[in-house]
C-alpha cells in the first residue's frame, strides 16, 4: 500500500456493526470535501462491504480503514488482523427465482459482498500486513 498523504482518512475503529456507519459517515464527508461527488455511491458501497467482512471476521476488535484520495480516483482499504483470506462466491446469472425470500431465510441470501466490490471497483485485493492480519482494498476511477 502507498504511504499517507496529507488529507488521507485513516480511522481505527471498533469491529462493531457500528462501525460501518461511522465509516460511511466520515468518508461521504471525505469524499464531498475532495469534490469527489460522482464516486460517492460506489465508494460507499464498496465501504459497507469491506467493513462488513471486516468485522465479520474479527468481531469487536480493532480494524482500519482508510480513504486516500489518488491522482486517478479513491483508494478505499481495511485492515483487519484475522489472516483468513475472504473467497468472493462464484458469479453467475441471479435471478429472483435463485433467492430463499421467506421472512425467516431472508438474510441467508448474503455473501455477495465481493462481487460487488470486484464489480463496482477499477481494480481489487488483498495486501498483507508485515505486522499481522491483511488489507483488503479496492480502487476507484474518476
Amino acid at each position: 500500500m502507498a504511504m499517507a498523504r496529507s488529507g488521507d482518512l485513516i480511522i481505527p475503529i471498533l469491529g462493531t456493526p457500528a462501525a460501518v456507519g461511522l465509516a460511511r459517515t466520515l468518508a461521504d464527508a471525505r469524499l464531498r470535501k475532495w469534490d469527489y461527488f460522482h464516486l460517492i455511491d460506489d465508494a460507499l458501497l464498496i465501504i459497507s462491504e469491506l467493513v462488513t467482512n471486516a468485522t465479520r471476521q474479527t468481531p469487536n476488535e480493532e480494524i482500519r480503514f482508510r480513504l486516500s484520495r489518488e491522482s486517478s480516483g479513491a483508494l478505499i482499504a481495511v485492515w483487519d488482523s484475522s489472516p483468513a483470506v475472504p473467497a468472493p462466491k462464484p458469479a453467475f446469472e441471479l435471478s429472483l427465482d435463485d433467492l430463499e425470500c421467506s421472512e425467516e431465510n431472508y438474510d441467508a441470501n448474503g455473501g455477495w459482498g465481493l462481487c460487488i466490490v470486484q464489480t463496482l471497483a477499477a481494480r481489487c485485493g488483498l495486501t498483507r500486513d508485515p505486522g499481522g492480519g491483511k488489507w483488503i482494498w479496492a480502487r476507484l476511477d474518476c
